[in-house]
């Protein structure tokens, strides 16, 4: 397990909060372990809180009749884990579990309706968040259905990076084609591939990125495009809240 987190200042979505805002939302938080595997829902569950990613992945899996999946998004500190709670939909089609351990802040289902219900900053980023959440899941089927196993992987592997703020993964190929559902040995021969090309660094489940640049030069258009559009919504500046309404 990765070290706790300094604060909820670690998960983009908290900490782009007002301070007024921050000391309101933090008391509500709790910090909680998110082991390797954890399922924090299932498909077709009532989630009973949110989850801000501080150092942890969370994958969101479309579960098929015969028990196989397949990852539709991946949520890390750039987002949360939850959006059914304030969509009005309340059940979600996916399941939700932990591809990358670490930690979360954990807030209720009613904490979560309530902040949402002010109108205020909140309410804002997780909309803006659920669109840029919307982008990978629709950029993912894209890639999924146009694209090589070669150029799905290195796209999976910049997006999980990039929720780490790191180059390292600790990953098993298995694992790997289970999220993009593929055969293992289609993950494997790519994986040689750009080991091959000195692009990254294979070992007993762990894969150490050596070269960014060239990784993304292999990878589709599909990672640029989720990227993009995270960072367009997530970087606008948000006004300040007021109680009832924006001044």
């Amino acid at each position: 397990m990765p070290q706790a987190p300094h604060g909820p200042q670690q998960n983009r979505l908290l900490g782009a909060l007002a301070p007024d805002a921050q000391r309101r939302v933090f008391p509500q938080l709790r910090l909680v372990p998110m082991p390797l595997g954890k399922v924090l829902y299932e498909a077709g569950g009532k989630p009973r809180a949110a989850y801000f990613p501080a150092n942890c992945i969370v994958s969101l899996l479309y579960v098929f009749v015969d028990g196989t999946s397949a990852e539709i998004s991946m949520v890390g500190n750039e987002g949360l884990v939850g959006v059914s709670l304030f969509m009005g939909g309340e059940t979600t089609p996916s399941r939700a579990v932990v591809q990358s351990a670490g930690y979360a802040y954990r807030m209720s289902r009613a904490q979560v309706q309530a902040e949402f219900r002010r109108n205020g900053q909140m309410q804002l980023l997780m909309l803006r968040y659920t669109q840029a959440l919307i982008t990978q899941m629709a950029q993912t089927a894209v890639c999924n259905r146009h694209h090589t196993v070669d150029q799905q992987l290195c796209r999976w592997l910049l997006l999980s990076l990039d929720r780490l703020n790191g180059t390292e993964l600790s990953m098993t190929q298995e694992l790997i084609a289970n999220m993009l559902g593929v055969r293992r040995e289609g993950v494997t021969g790519a994986a040689r591939q750009l080991q091959a090309l000195g692009v990254i660094r294979y070992s007993r489940g762990r894969i150490t990125l050596l070269d960014r640049e060239k990784l993304e030069g292999l990878c589709c258009e599909c990672y640029a495009v989720v990227k993009k559009e995270t960072e367009r919504l997530l970087a606008q500046p948000l006004r300040r809240e007021s109680r009832s309404r924006w001044t």
